[in-house]
């Protein structure tokens, strides 16, 4: 209880603090921006300074700073993310509904976190709690957007090139300007950023260094067209390429895989995104479209060795699923002006539409033998393939309605109504057509108490849709019951601090909040063939409640002129409850949920020409799964960085997880070793330690 105690002395003896303007803090992930002090939810925003300060330029690195925020690498990158212990794990399964929703520049790529390169970014924020009323159903857990550079009238750029461990090239430029020096109506950015590494992990058997490389590509163009004082139209498109090894899985623990057919991640996605702003007298209109085509393979050595290990058995199994998913989405927003008390003016309010239409189709092989050199009859030899097709049809209405009680009191309301229809259908002659009318939102108090001093109390709403267990190969007794499963709501509870305390030169939030969660989605591991302890496949199931606790604290300390220190901390406590099917697992907490995550560290300016940055990151243990008692073990990584500066030159040399600390971030627990096939324990180990060199040039 001592950390709680700390907490709530500091969350309310700043509310006592005088605050005065100092660097303001603005947050772009909402209908219109809006002061940080000003948000009446957990938000923490990593500028552009700390996106660009970073070496290696992915969200899953910077993923480290933020509490209570974690990631599953399953696979070649981390595509999902927890918030408060909430999010989806496996890369593999899942019809593509998340509880994180994942934006880039308005276009939602939830469920596809790897595509997040860093590079001429402006901004990311991070939204704890529901999201309800702001996308609905896919950011049941909170949202994380993330900004990139617009295009500036003058004609400006920036060049990075970084050398470091593990064979590590990555290169990346990006420009823009007015399209014609005499009209400045017009303006692009083009961004291009190629990424390589071999990566850190071995392959002893083919003698591979490269058993977990990096190969990925990332074109952006954004144009503006200002057609006048009261119209902007706004054009992005997309084109990103990964290329990826999964050959990350070991059977000894080790760092080194013995694997003699890797499997392959792969995604090639192109995004295309219009944005139309209009304003009058009244209101401002605005119209967002975007398309997205992605194309992925996700496949693995399903046995994660090689003939020799397995000796004298033959035992070889691969699974692939090669996955296409085109969406569509349309969405209009009326938001009318802010309010004002100086005119009479109480409130402002934001009405939305929002269309959303996504298809996808799953091809699934998967093949193996197994043969003892007792048996007479010679090895037992499996091929399958299987199909399914997904689509979703979604419409939705928001609306959000701030009203100003007095000069210093804002109450506000949000909402959104949701209406789904889904169909399905398989090889194994499964066909489903579920529909879903859904509905959230938040209800939210803001009280100013001194000058850039706020607090806040909110309720809120959140949602995950229903969907199905896609490719189960299940016994057929057991598929009706297995197949879909049903939505999930979460409401939670938050009272809130935002303030600037420049007395102290400090920055400082905290959050206290709690989540109760109703049909909890859960994701299991199951045995396919009960014979064949190999054919494993990952299911959702639903439990009747569990619960979120926690409190989340940022301190950004400007010590002097030349040294900012800066604290974040997260303390998290989860618990499953009433889950019918695993009535051994009932109490335990969730997966993913590490009680205690957090960030220490500064950045110090030594002279005009250099700058020293050093920080502490670390998770305590937490489970990998909702299906087994398997921990992580708790780790920090320590990571420091030096730059020189020379007119418009910058040069830096870095380390990341300097003491080679060695941890995990995922794992499995079943039996994958003849001939007992012993259930054992597999992890994901994270990166050990990194150093390089980065050269920017910006002009």
């Amino acid at each position: 209880m001592k950390p709680i105690k700390t907490y709530f002395f500091l969350f309310f003896f700043s509310i006592n603090l005088i605050s005065e303007d100092i660097e303001e803090v603005i947050v772009q992930g909402n209908w219109r921006e809006t002061r940080l002090i000003e948000e009446d939810s957990s938000v923490l925003v990593l500028s552009s300074k700390e996106t660009q300060s970073a070496p290696i330029k992915h969200f899953e690195n910077l993923s480290y700073l933020i509490p209570n925020l974690n990631f599953a690498a399953s696979d070649s990158r981390a595509r999902h993310f927890q918030i408060r212990g909430i999010g989806e794990r496996s890369g593999y399964e899942r019809t593509p509904n998340s509880a994180v929703g994942f934006l880039v520049d308005d276009i939602d790529y939830s469920g596809q976190g790897g595509i997040a390169t860093t590079f001429d970014v402006d901004q990311i924020e991070v939204h704890r709690g529901p999201q309800g009323s702001r996308i609905g159903s896919s950011a049941m857990a909170g949202l994380i957007y993330i900004k990139t550079k617009e295009p500036t009238k003058e004609f400006e750029g920036v060049s990075e090139i970084t050398t470091g461990a593990y064979g590590t090239r990555n290169v990346g430029i990006a420009f823009g300007g007015s399209a014609q020096d005499d009209n400045e109506d017009f303006t692009y950015r083009i961004a291009l950023r190629k990424d390589y590494s071999d990566g850190f992990r071995k392959n002893l058997y083919s003698g591979r260094s490269d058993a977990s490389k990096k190969d990925e590509s990332t074109f952006r163009l954004k144009a503006n067209w200002e057609i006048n004082s009261e119209s902007t139209i706004k054009f992005l498109m997309t084109q990103i390429d990964l290329d990826d090894p999964a050959d990350i899985w070991t059977i000894d623990g080790s760092l080194n895989t013995l694997s003699d057919r890797p499997g392959m991640d792969s995604q090639k996605t192109d995004a295309y995104g219009i944005k139309f702003f209009h304003e009058t007298d009244n209101f401002e209109f605005q119209s967002l479209t975007s398309v997205t085509d992605t194309n992925v393979v996700l496949s693995y050595d399903a046995d994660w060795g090689n003939p020799a290990t397995h000796a004298p058995y033959i035992y070889d199994y691969f699974s692939e699923t090669q996955r296409k998913r085109e969406t569509f989405s349309q969405e209009f927003r009326f938001l009318s002006n802010l309010a004002d008390l100086d005119v009479n003016k109480r409130s402002e309010w934001v009405l939305g539409l929002h269309f959303f239409e996504s298809k996808e189709t799953n091809l699934k092989n998967d093949d193996g033998i197994y043969g003892d050199p007792l048996d007479p009859y010679g090895p037992y030899i499996s091929e399958s393939s299987s199909t399914s097709k997904f689509s979703v049809d979604n419409f939705s209405i928001f609306g959000n309605l701030n009203y100003l009680i007095n000069d210093s009191t804002t109450f506000s309301l949000g909402a959104r109504w949701e209406d789904s229809e889904s169909t399905y259908s398989d090889s194994f002659g499964e066909s489903f057509n579920p529909s879903d009318k859904i509905s959230g939102g938040k209800l939210s108090i803001n009280k100013i108490l001194k000058q850039d001093t706020n607090i806040f109390i909110s309720i809120a709403r959140g949602y995950n849709q229903g969907g199905f267990n896609l490719n189960l190969g299940l016994d057929p007794n057991s598929i009706n019951s297995n197949l879909y499963y049903d939505p999930e709501f979460l409401t939670n509870y938050e009272l809130g601090l935002n303030s600037k305390i420049v007395n102290l030169n400090m920055n400082l939030a905290a959050v206290i909040f709690h989540s109760d969660r109703k049909d909890q989605q859960v994701l299991i591991s199951t045995q396919v063939d009960p014979t064949d302890p190999n054919t494993f496949t990952f299911l959702t199931q639903n439990a009747a409640e569990g619960t979120n606790n926690g409190i989340e604290l940022e301190i950004d300390f400007q010590l002097s002129d030349n040294l900012d220190i800066f604290i974040n901390f997260g303390l998290l406590k989860t618990q499953i409850k009433n889950w019918k099917s695993r009535p051994d697992l009932q109490g335990r907490a969730q997966a993913h949920a590490p009680e205690k995550s957090y960030a220490i560290g500064f950045n110090w300016n030594l002279t005009e020409q250099s700058n020293l940055s050093f920080d502490v990151v670390g998770k305590s243990s937490f489970y990998y799964s909702d299906s087994h008692n398997n921990r992580s073990k708790s780790y920090f990584l320590t990571n420091l960085s030096y730059s020189y500066f020379s007119g418009q030159w910058t040069y830096s040399i870095w380390g990341r997880n300097i003491f080679d600390e060695y941890y995990s971030t995922r794992g499995f627990y079943f039996g994958n070793e003849a001939p007992n096939f012993i259930d054992t324990l597999y992890e994901r180990h994270g990166d050990p330690r990194h150093m390089g060199v980065t050269v920017r040039y910006d002009f």
